[in-house]
Order: structure tokens, then C-alpha cells, then sequence
């Protein structure tokens, strides 16, 4: 038997952020159990590399038919191994808006609002421009402006400056409104995953990839430790002070059913025995709905599949391997931004993301030739979905329905932030570059763009809320992030989450696991 102080269950974003900073106390021993591997590789430190992933690095999860979706599946992947998905994200450096943080307090999350979280932010982040009001410059998570941004993502922000949208130079700052280029998790041309920023090595903090968790232990209502399995044998790991789930908004609520944690009827059809009847478990799912504009284009510096751009991208990658510089370096969504689709909305309710390559069925379909391609997401979408087990073994993917456009007002947001993507897209600047249309149709036909969307769209990559905090009985974990119903448990992901932020979601994650580490600290005295 295997012991620590502390076990944490997953070493991806949270994971690796609460795990790192509770190390730095010499008088704790912590142990990370994650099931894939170091994630050391190539594949995980050019940035160039996300489409080289394997099932070594991304779970690749599949969601149930969506009826949202004219019936179709919808694709979920999920980083595996250390840095979990910021080993194999776009990079992209977005904290919300504030607004989303005050509504969390307004939610029972005391202590969640924007001024309590805005120092954490700081404290996480090094950014290469320097601290200030809003930005760190001494965290472990380093921050880069983009070291080589194609003519293309240069001109969608000058086509959205055509027309008065204003050209923002930081989503982080004072305003999150407007059009530019994104910072990104990057650290001297490499990718600066969670577990680069946090997991460096120290005698008192435990690495086991390889290891499954099959399920939480308990005495009485404490947790006591994990069991796991490693190479075809079963194990146990205490935990002398406690456990921390950190497996994501899929992973953990399935651990906590696993364990017992979660809607009764639903433990009792598969065996389990119920520990906590939490009906809130693995209810909630939220996830940014996404529709993708594609287009062919031949214009200097696109991404695509000719002898051209075969012979390009072994240069690019020649010059990465020798300088850590060049357009391997690239986040492929190097520009994007945030509009409001309404006048009268609080935050931005749409969010872009320019991509220097055609992205079709989330670039896994072979496309001949190059071209761009724009997503268009939903930021807040009121459309609710499920995580549930497909059985009682681990090993088994979860059962995952985002309910994706159930909800009319996505399907309304949706439509009017396409609309408003292609303004930009047919603007002077992007037309010179001489882009056609994949899927051409009248926009102002409610009907033909209606059936688009639904032909077309699915996730960009969000999900969050499947164990959501706050103060209510109902919720999964107190704003402290303990799990309600037993003791010295605890949840660092983004599945605490009570609403999904207006952005990328990694760098909250990472937050989220910073503030785990100093709640775990402050139980532990």
C-alpha cells in the first residue's frame, strides 16, 4: 500500500494546479494518479502538433445521438496524461468576464465573485508583457503573445476594425469586447501545459501515470484513499489528509458515482451501492456550442493537404525542432474575439475563433487543398445535458449528452452570431484574400441557416458543471470545494463549475485547482 498525504485523481489542469501548489509545503506529501502517460513528447510541446494526437493523448469521447444535432454524435475530446487537455488544447489564454464570476456569487458561490477571483488570476499567470492590474508576472503558468501570426488572422481583425468593432488588445483586461489576436499558454515557442507550470520536482510530490482510479475509499464518511489499477494489478493508495478529484467535467463525476456519490435510482441500476444520493451529480453539463465557416482558399501561410503544403510543413517543423520558432509555433486559432449579439446583453454573448486551416468534422476529415475556417460559439448557453455510466466499470467511457440546442434561445444566439461572424468574413480585407465558401446559403434565410447549424455544429471543447458548487444542499461541493456528505474529499476541475464562463476554460480550471490547494491547506491546520 502506497501512502501520501494528499491523492489527487487526475493530473490535467486542476489536477496538476492544486497538486503543484500543495507540494510546496515540504511537510506534505502529495500523489498524483493519472492514467495516461508524461506527455514529454513532441506531440505535446510543439504547438503546432495538435493534429498528430493519438489515443496516447486524447480520450476521444463520442456523445449520444444529439437530437439538436439532426441525430448526429457529437465529438468530445479530452487530454490524457499529465497537463490532461492544456497538453493537447489550442493554447488559448481566456479568463471570462467578469460578469460570469459575480453570477457565480449571486449563485451561492461566496467568495467566487470577480474581485476574489481576479488575484488568483495574477497569481497564476506569468505574462511575458509584464504584471499589472489585471496580469501576473511571477506565476508558474507562463502567457505569450503569438511569435508568428500567418497575413490571414492579421486580416480578419482589420476586416472587423472595417466595421467599428473595436480591436482589442487584451480579452483579459479592462474589456473583454472586440476583435484581436489571442494570447497563449506558451513558454519560449513551446506549449506550457499545467503540468510544465506546476508539476516540477520536488522529494515530497509523487507521479503515478499509468494508474486508473477505480473508485474512492471511505471509513465511515471519510475518504481514506483510492483504489487503482496499474499494469493489470489492483492497488491501493492512502490518503492520510484526503483525496482531490480532478478528472474533468466527465472524469469526476463518473468517479463519484463509481464510488457512490450521485442519483440514487441511477447508482442502484448499476450495482452501486449509495453512499451520498446526489442528484446534482453528472447533471448540469454546459458546453460552448459551435458552428464552423470553412473555406478554400489559396492565400500565403494557410494550412492544408497539397505537395505544397506537405513540403512547408516538414520546413516549419525543421525549424521548430532546431529553434523553437517558425509556424509550428502556432495556436492554428491565432485571432478570434467577442461580440454582442443584442444590445442590451451584460457580456459578450458570442465568442470567435479565427483558424489558419479548414477545420471540418473537428479536422478529422481530409481536405484537399487550403483554406480558413471561423467558428462562432455560444458563450452562455441555457441548454442543460447529463453524464451517466454506461456500467459500473471504469474503464467504460461515460454516457455523455450535452443536450446540444434543445434549448430555442441557443438555436436564437447561434443564428444571430453567424450572422454577425460572416459581416466580418465578407468585409473588404478577408474578401481580398479570395476565400469561397464550403457551405454558401442565403443567411438571411432563417430556415436554410437553421438547418445549417444543425447539420454542422457541435462542441468547442467546454464542457463543465457536472459537480457544481455552492451553497444549497443540492450542490455537489460547498464554495470551498469539499464534497457535501462526506469528509476530506474534495473537487479541483472545471466540473464545480455552476454556469459556463464567456470563454475558453482552461485557464479558470487552472484557477479553480490554485484555490483548491490553499482551501485543502487552510482544512488541514
Amino acid at each position: 500500500m502506497e501512502e501520501a498525504d494528499i491523492v489527487v485523481v487526475g493530473g490535467g489542469s486542476g489536477g496538476a494546479a492544486v497538486a503543484g501548489r500543495l507540494a510546496q509545503d515540504p511537510r506534505l506529501s502529495v500523489t498524483v494518479i493519472e492514467p495516461g502517460g508524461r506527455n514529454t513528447g513532441w506531440r505535446t510541446t510543439m504547438p503546432g502538433a495538435i493534429p498528430f494526437q493519438t489515443a496516447a493523448t486524447n480520450w476521444a469521447y463520442q456523445t449520444v445521438p444529439q437530437s439538436g444535432l439532426n441525430g448526429r454524435r457529437g465529438f468530445q475530446p479530452r487530454g490524457r496524461g499529465l497537463g490532461g487537455s492544456s497538453a493537447i488544447n489550442a493554447m488559448l489564454y481566456i479568463r471570462g468576464h467578469p460578469t460570469d464570476y459575480d453570477a457565480w456569487a449571486s449563485l451561492g458561490c461566496m467568495g467566487w465573485a470577480y474581485d476574489d477571483v481576479l488575484p488568483w488570476f495574477r497569481r497564476t499567470e506569468s505574462n511575458t508583457r509584464g504584471a499589472d492590474a489585471w496580469h501576473g508576472g511571477e506565476g508558474p503558468l507562463w502567457v505569450s503573445d503569438q511569435s508568428h501570426v500567418q497575413p490571414a488572422s492579421h486580416a480578419f481583425v482589420a476586416a472587423a476594425a472595417s466595421l467599428q468593432i473595436p480591436v482589442n488588445a487584451d480579452f483579459n483586461g479592462a474589456t473583454q469586447d472586440g476583435v484581436g489576436l489571442y494570447q497563449v499558454t506558451q513558454k519560449d515557442g513551446e506549449r506550457w501545459t499545467s503540468a510544465r507550470a506546476y508539476l516540477t520536482r520536488r522529494p515530497n510530490l509523487h507521479l503515478l501515470t499509468g494508474t486508473t482510479v477505480e473508485r474512492v475509499l471511505f471509513d465511515g464518511d471519510r475518504a481514506w484513499g483510492v483504489a487503482c489499477s496499474r499494469d493489470g494489478q489492483r492497488h491501493v493508495v492512502r490518503a492520510r489528509g484526503g483525496v482531490v478529484l480532478a478528472g474533468g467535467a466527465f472524469g469526476t463525476p463518473q468517479l463519484l458515482m463509481l464510488s457512490g456519490i450521485g442519483p440514487a435510482r441511477h447508482l442502484v441500476d448499476h450495482g452501486i451501492a449509495v453512499k451520498v444520493a446526489r442528484a446534482a451529480v453528472g447533471a448540469d453539463l454546459q458546453d460552448h456550442i459551435d458552428y464552423t465557416a470553412s473555406f478554400d482558399c489559396d492565400a500565403p501561410g494557410l494550412l492544408g493537404r497539397s505537395l505544397k503544403g506537405q513540403l512547408a510543413g516538414v520546413a516549419a517543423m525543421a525549424q521548430w525542432f532546431r529553434r523553437r520558432t517558425g509556424p509550428m509555433t502556432t495556436p492554428f486559432a491565432e485571432a478570434g474575439g467577442f461580440l454582442r449579439t443584442l444590445p442590451d446583453v451584460p457580456a459578450p454573448d458570442v465568442q470567435l475563433h479565427f483558424v489558419i486551416s479548414v477545420v471540418e468534422d473537428h479536422g478529422r476529415a481530409k481536405v484537399a487543398g487550403h483554406g480558413y475556417s471561423c467558428h462562432v460559439c455560444v458563450l452562455r448557453p441555457e441548454s442543460r445535458g447529463t453524464v451517466r455510466l454506461a456500467d459500473g466499470d471504469v474503464l467504460s467511457a461515460p454516457v455523455i449528452d450535452p443536450a446540444f440546442l434543445t434549448d430555442p434561445a441557443d438555436m436564437a444566439t447561434m443564428m444571430r452570431g453567424v450572422r454577425a461572424m460572416y459581416r466580418i468574413l465578407e468585409a473588404p480585407a478577408m474578401r481580398a484574400l479570395g476565400g469561397r465558401d464550403r457551405n454558401p446559403i442565403d443567411h438571411a434565410d432563417d430556415d436554410a441557416l437553421e438547418r445549417l447549424i444543425r447539420a454542422r455544429a457541435d462542441t468547442v471543447y467546454h464542457p463543465v458543471g457536472t459537480a457544481r458548487m455552492g451553497s444549497d444542499a443540492d450542490a455537489v461541493c460547498t464554495p470551498r470545494l469539499a464534497v457535501r456528505g462526506v469528509d476530506r474529499l474534495w473537487i479541483a476541475d472545471a466540473s464545480v463549475m455552476p454556469r459556463l464562463i464567456g470563454g475558453n476554460t482552461n485557464a479558470p480550471t487552472i484557477m479553480i485547482g490554485e484555490r483548491c490547494a490553499d482551501f485543502i491547506a487552510a482544512d488541514l491546520r
